[in-house]
This record gives structure tokens, sequence and C-alpha cells, in this order.
């Protein structure tokens, strides 16, 4: 008799910055559009590009590469829009390409080094040993979150991240 070994997986979108490949849990993924004309808002967190109208509902647009300090490239054809749904807010990130959907094995998932989120507010869920490339796997719940948003000019002072409402 052969029995079969179930491996526990996680769906993932995974998507380029820069050059390090990311990945979103599918279950908060709406949808992956094109990029399209954005509309300032004044004021707004520096990751902030503004908002968009998609279908008739204004959905604000975070720049992940402006969130994380990479530096932009060039925009092109394979800029994305992708749309999530984090606790009741439906939010855009723009992220450079949409590279695949995979599925990730549960026990090829590492946990983040304490090191690492010390400085990046605790947002990686943990970062994914594929054959050919490492994911860095985000936590939408905690990048997004009130302790973890900054307003104004990149959150650099001394080197710290500056928190939202901070002087």
């Amino acid at each position: 008799m052969v029995k079969d070994i179930i491996t526990a997986e996680k769906q993932m979108v995974l998507f380029q910055l820069g050059s390090e490949i990311y990945g979103l849990d599918i279950a908060a993924v709406h949808e992956i559009i094109r990029m399209q004309p954005i509309t300032k808002v004044p004021k707004a967190p520096f990751y902030v590009e503004g908002v968009i109208n998609l279908r008739g509902k204004v959905i604000p647009v975070v720049d992940m590469g402006k969130r994380f300090g990479i530096e932009k490239g060039e925009s092109n054809k394979s800029n994305r829009i992708v749309v999530v749904n984090i606790k009741d807010t439906t939010l855009g990130i723009i992220v450079d390409a949409v590279t695949e959907v995979a599925r990730i094995p549960v026990d090829a998932v590492e946990p983040v080094s304490d090191i690492i989120t010390a400085s990046n507010h605790d947002c990686f869920s943990g970062i994914a040993k594929l054959p050919d490339k490492m994911v860095i796997l985000l936590d939408l719940d905690k990048l997004l979150s009130g302790e973890n948003l900054t307003v104004g000019q990149p959150p650099r002072q001394g080197g710290k991240a500056v928190p939202a409402g901070a002087k």
C-alpha cells in the first residue's frame, strides 16, 4: 500500500521589487491590474502615490519600492498594481512586475531573523527557500498597520524609522 505524503503549502503571488522577489498570500490579493493614471493626494505619506478609480471605487495606492527604500527604476510595461484587501480596506500596491503564482511548501519557509525585523517593523512573515530563488514573504497586516506607517519624507532620522505622528 502506497501512502501519499501530504505537504502543507501556501499559495503566494510573487512579485519583483528591484532585484528581489517578494510574496503575498493569494487570499489577500483581490486582483492584479496594469498601471493607470494615479491622482496625487497632498500631504500623504511619502510612499502613497495617490488614489485610483477602480470601477467606481476610490482606492489608495502605495509604492512598495518607496515603502522599503528601494531605488525606483524606469517605469515600464511590466509594472502592476496589486489590489489587496487588508482588514476591510482595499488598497493598491505598485510593484515592478508580478512574476507568478506559486505553491510554497510550508517547510521551505524559514523564520526571519530578529536582526532583520528590528529595522523593518516586523512586516516579513518569513523567507521561502525555493530551488532557484529566495522569496521574502510579506505580512500585509503588519506592513500596513498604524505603528508601521510613517509620514513625511523617507523614514530616516539617524538610521531609525520615524513613526506616524512623530515630529
